[in-house]
């Protein structure tokens, strides 16, 4: 993560602060100078989380929908997965002050590569046990941008809520959700 004093020249003078998340990881800041940026979501799932009252976001970059396959490695990289993934962000963000019924939540994903023949469904699974957690939790989806197979990054800009996608063979990008 960027330095204190980086967080205060981003807050103070505009700048932005560009948060990367690794694939299997969880990020989260209340820095409003903030972008949190995921790349290579294949099959793999970008999950962002924001609250609008405390500026406080995250992004989980899971690749798998179930820890019980190895629960060691669940319990050292949480974000691995998405049974222990999905509430670690939801953890760490209310750490920051964030409130579970104001978050925003966006998803994008899930695609089908390096599985032509749909024999595993990694994006499919991935994407049905995200939905099953926030089904579970009552939680509201605010946009999607899933399947297929082209790899996507999203970044979650803090100053404002919005959720951008590069999405692969595309010139640009899109705004997949206004904050």
């Amino acid at each position: 993560m960027s330095s204190p004093t980086l967080d205060i020249l981003a807050g103070l003078g505009g700048f932005s602060t560009k948060i990367v998340v690794g694939v299997g990881e969880v990020g989260v800041s209340n820095n409003p100078g903030a972008l949190l940026t995921t790349y290579a979501l294949g099959s793999c799932l970008g999950v962002t989380i924001f609250d609008p009252v405390t500026r406080t976001g995250g992004l989980l970059h899971t690749m798998l929908p179930d820890s019980s396959i190895n629960l060691t490695k669940a319990r050292q990289q949480p974000g691995m997965f998405m049974d222990t993934g999905l509430p670690a962000l939801f953890r760490a963000a209310y750490g920051l002050k964030a409130d579970k019924h104001r978050v925003q939540i966006c998803v994008a994903g899930g695609a089908q590569v390096m599985d032509q023949g749909a024999v595993f469904n990694i994006g499919q699974r991935n994407y049905a046990a995200f939905a099953a957690i926030i089904r579970e939790h009552g939680l509201k989806l605010q946009a999607e941008h899933v399947g297929g197979l082209v790899s996507r990054t999203m970044t979650l800009n803090l100053a404002n809520g919005e959720v951008r996608l590069k999405i692969g063979g595309t010139a640009g990008e899109i705004v997949l959700f206004q904050g």
